[in-house]
């Protein structure tokens, strides 16, 4: 029997499934170096096949229980505009949030909405213990979406990756659900 993948809304958001139909606007969005070079894992260049690839492991992801990746739509036009995902350490009942946004929409308060419901879900449905969360030490900006969930600065991890021939250090966040304490809209 197969189950639906979840599906919610926040004032201005739908988080859902992935689908072929975000192809072009996941090209659009992430093949923006802008909005590749403060993630882990979208190459640049972006090219379609990147796309496609990307929405097949999305959905295998989930068939396989490891992974909710959903794609981040203004509720208002149903306009893509992102994605955010857990990745399961179902041993630890611990999973890793990660999520980025397209250039137009940075400081709107949209990556705080929807790693609120994010976290929601992997507390709530998921009945995860901990959910943890990085971010390059030079995208501040995502530790600041991370704080306003009441997340807590856990450590750094000196040159943890390598992106773009160098190496670069992460600030490493965490939540556990004992401290989980959901977030108001703003």
């Amino acid at each position: 029997m197969s189950v639906s993948f979840p599906q919610f809304e926040t004032p201005r958001l739908v988080l859902r499934a992935f689908t072929p139909a975000d192809v072009p606007h996941l090209v659009e969005l992430a093949g923006n170096y802008e909005v590749a070079k403060n993630t882990l894992n979208i190459p640049h260049p972006y090219h379609e096949e990147d796309a496609r690839r990307w929405v097949q492991l999305t959905q295998e992801n989930y068939q396989q229980r490891v992974g909710y990746a959903f794609a981040i739509e203004l509720r208002a036009t149903g306009k893509l505009v992102g994605g955010i995902g857990l990745t399961l350490q179902a041993r630890f009942d611990r999973a890793e949030a990660g999520y980025w946004l397209g250039q137009a929409y940075w400081g709107q308060g949209l990556a705080s909405e929807a790693l609120a419901a994010l976290l929601g879900f992997g507390f709530g449905t998921l009945g995860l213990h901990k959910i943890v969360a990085t971010h390059l030490v030079d995208n501040p900006a995502s530790g600041r979406v991370m704080l306003k969930n009441g997340m807590v600065k856990e450590g750094e991890l000196v040159q943890h990756t390598k992106r773009d021939g160098h190496y670069h250090d992460l600030w490493q966040y965490r939540l556990l659900r004992a401290e989980y304490a959901p977030v108001a809209p703003a």
